[in-house]
């Protein structure tokens, strides 16, 4: 097979790995469109047990080779809970928190509220977890090694 052979068929194969999904927050502001590297099926979102997410219903999904796109008509809202270290952006109409986010070497990875998906149903069911009870070190550690990149018109 030629170069541009296996080029194609690299870029088939890429292409069949990715999927892709959809969803808003609650007014429809925002709308998402997440790139995963595997079928929605796959996953176990993450109910992290702090008051913030608790309150809100969140659980979280990512994978290091998704990607996030997020379309808001305003700003997206920052918030800043625990140490303070990750951003939580939200709708600011709905107050629908979007994602958990976080800036590395000029980009930015987070974890989308899988509650916003239009295809939720088909996950898994929620594992706790408790980022609490690791120092600011490690979560930014377990962000990177668990988070995907998201891009945002606001």
């Amino acid at each position: 097979m030629n170069n541009s052979g296996k080029k194609a068929a690299q870029t088939s194969i890429s292409r069949e790995l990715n999927h892709e999904y959809t969803g808003h927050c609650a007014c429809h502001s925002v709308t998402l469109n997440v790139s995963l590297p595997q079928p929605i099926e796959n996953f176990s979102p993450r109910a992290c047990d702090c008051d913030f997410c608790t309150s809100r219903h969140i659980e979280y999904i990512s994978h290091p080779d998704g990607k996030l796109y997020l379309k808001s008509s305003n700003p997206l809202q920052e918030l800043r809970q625990g140490s303070n270290q990750a951003c939580f952006l939200a709708c600011p109409n709905c107050q629908d928190v979007i994602a958990a986010t976080f800036k590395v070497n000029h980009m930015i990875i987070g974890s989308l509220n899988s509650q916003l998906l239009d295809e939720r149903t088909k996950l898994k069911p929620a594992e706790t977890v408790s980022p609490k009870q690791l120092n600011a070190r490690d979560k930014v550690e377990r962000w990177q090694a668990l988070w995907l990149s998201v891009n945002t018109n606001s």
